[in-house]
């Protein structure tokens, strides 16, 4: 913005516009104002703020129920002095290892309570990939779901475990009696049918409900990239110190106050984790499905009147596969927001979701360092489908060329960006290219004449065809607008004549009739003839990780 006080002024008003200020009960507004001074902008405060100002509101829905923003308050109390009990301290790490239910949530809020940090792991992961994450990372504690046990078996020798959520009822005796430090090296031991880990529910049961005193130094949340390319690595950030990243967000996505989300996406990642920080101070309601199921997605929002929803674009993709009498039998009339992000959104889906949900999908561009860098409205998915958008309140994108200087209007170059949430770096050391205080996404881009930002694909994805330089990312959104065609993606692979060639696994649609040839020919009509894969391979589906982004490397090993 022009001027400091002009942004401060648009954070404001940008606040202001969502409810979240709204006149209270005098007693109520001053037990809030304390609580920020003491605790300052983070999730420990937010949540016991919104048991002040609405302590019988509805803050989860999960299968087990609901809980109001009092009962977690009193809740994560309880679990952090157990916590604390149990040995996890102040700066230590605790590992989460949890899909997305009220566990999830209360592990996160006590381990603010106590200034622990954070460290969430991809319930996707392979057991050697949790391993290695576990030995780099050195937790104190981990918390996990009962159905991860042999997952984290290894890696987690001397580590104090805990069970955040299991398929066991409560109450039947199976680990509900054992010291709250556990026994190390006994994840994986069965009794009657389930682990021998202590479980949360029985902690905070015997847990001190009252108030912790605020820590010295709030801890870090690590969250873990992708792993798309390799081990996955720790991106390190810490907690908000001012309203200015929520401002940021709800500029571009009118996310209100006091009302209710479905978070689809998984928490554990930089997207679904991102919503769940918004909700707070929003004291939205949040309902969280363990699984992604199409249609219980559609039976969630009408049940609950949700007004937003959070997805990875594959979920769209996958609810749009239902037949249309199914999407029409569900009341979606309150859904004013589906916000989407942790992979590529092509054009052609952008558009089909708008037309049967309406005008409402937004679309993130960012990633798990950067965190954001810009944000497409409908309006901008409409105007230009495939779009990125444009940068949110105090967010600066610039393209830069190989000697960082920046790109002249409407060419291509790397994708840097600033703002309040960018991580700290990696916690085994390194982080991500910076040029006078910008960060690197890894991608390559180009802005329209309207200033939306395009991404063209990952830097390190560009191929050398014939002396033509090729992004992988423009065929495939090419393919993923024809009409017998699902999905596709695009590598490349070496080639003796020409140094590098494209090859596109592609996923035809139901009842398609379609050849080698055909979409070939397809490819050189509509783009230049050294973008033209020289293999195609139709396969059923695409692999993908846990928010939706093709494996890559798992197509390359193919061959």
């Amino acid at each position: 913005m022009s001027s400091p006080a002009r942004y401060r002024v648009e954070v404001a008003r940008t606040l202001l516009a969502t409810g979240m200020f709204k006149l209270e009960r005098p007693d109520r507004a001053l037990r809030a104002l304390r609580t920020l001074r003491r605790w300052g902008s983070n999730a420990a405060a937010a949540y016991t703020i919104s048991a002040i100002r609405c302590p019988d509101r509805i803050a989860i829905v999960d299968e087990r129920g609901t809980l109001t923003f009092a009962e977690i308050e009193e809740r994560t109390n309880a679990l952090a002095h157990e916590l604390l009990a149990a040995g996890v301290k102040p700066q230590d790490a605790v590992a989460i290892m949890c899909r997305n239910h009220r566990g999830f949530v209360e592990a996160t809020i006590a381990c603010a309570k106590l200034g622990a940090s954070q460290l969430y792991l991809n319930t996707a992961f392979a057991g050697p990939q949790i391993a290695d994450v576990l030995r780099r990372e050195a937790p104190t504690a981990l918390i996990y779901d009962e159905e991860f046990a042999n997952l984290v078996s290894e890696g987690s020798e001397g580590v104090h475990r805990f069970i955040a959520w299991s398929e066991t009822p409560a109450g039947t005796g199976v680990a509900d009696d054992l010291d709250p430090v556990g026994d190390p090296g006994r994840v994986g031991d069965a009794v009657a049918g389930g682990s021998a880990d202590p479980r949360l529910e029985t902690l905070i049961a015997r847990g001190d409900p009252s108030p912790l005193q605020p820590p010295q130094e709030h801890g870090r949340v690590v969250i873990l990239t992708s792993g798309t390319t390799g081990t996955p690595k720790g991106a390190k950030r810490k907690q908000p110190d001012s309203m200015e990243p929520l401002a940021a967000m709800l500029s571009k996505i009118p996310l209100r106050a006091h009302e209710t989300t479905v978070i689809a996406a998984p928490m554990f990642h930089s997207w679904g984790y991102g919503h769940f920080t918004l909700a707070m101070p929003l004291a939205s309601t949040l309902v969280l499905p363990r699984r992604f199921d199409p249609e219980d997605t559609l039976r969630a929002i009408a049940q609950h009147r949700a007004s937003a929803l959070v997805v990875v674009p594959v979920m769209l993709q996958r609810m749009l596969e239902l037949p249309a009498e199914t999407i029409e039998r569900y009341d979606l009339g309150s859904l004013r927001v589906i916000a989407a992000s942790g992979s590529a959104l092509p054009g052609e889906l952008a558009t089909r979701v708008m037309d049967t949900f309406g005008e409402v999908l937004y679309n993130l561009y960012g990633s798990t360092e950067v965190a954001w860098a810009t944000i497409a409205t409908p309006q901008d998915l409409r105007a230009a489908p495939g779009t990125a958008g444009r940068p949110p309140l105090g967010t600066v994108v610039k393209l830069l060329d190989a000697d960082g200087s920046e790109v002249a209007p409407g060419e291509r170059g790397r994708i840097f960006a600033a703002n309040e949430m960018v991580f700290e770096g990696y916690t085994g050391g390194g982080g991500k290219e910076i040029v006078r205080g910008l960060m690197s996404t890894g991608d390559m881009g180009h802005f329209d004449a309207a200033g939306r930002l395009f991404v063209d694909g990952r830097d390190d994805e560009m191929i050398v065809s014939g002396g033509e330089n090729v992004f992988p990312r423009e065929v495939e959104d090419l393919l993923a607008n024809h009409d017998q065609i699902e999905e596709a993606a695009v590598i490349g692979v070496e080639d003796e004549q020409f140094g590098q060639r494209l090859k596109a696994f592609v996923v035809p649609r139901e009842d398609a009739n379609l050849s080698e040839e055909a979409v070939k020919e397809y490819v050189k009509r509509n783009l230049a003839r050294f973008k033209v894969p020289r293999d195609v391979v139709f396969v059923r589906e695409l692999p993908r990780n846990s928010t939706g982004k093709v494996l890559k490397r798992e197509l390359s090993a193919t061959g």
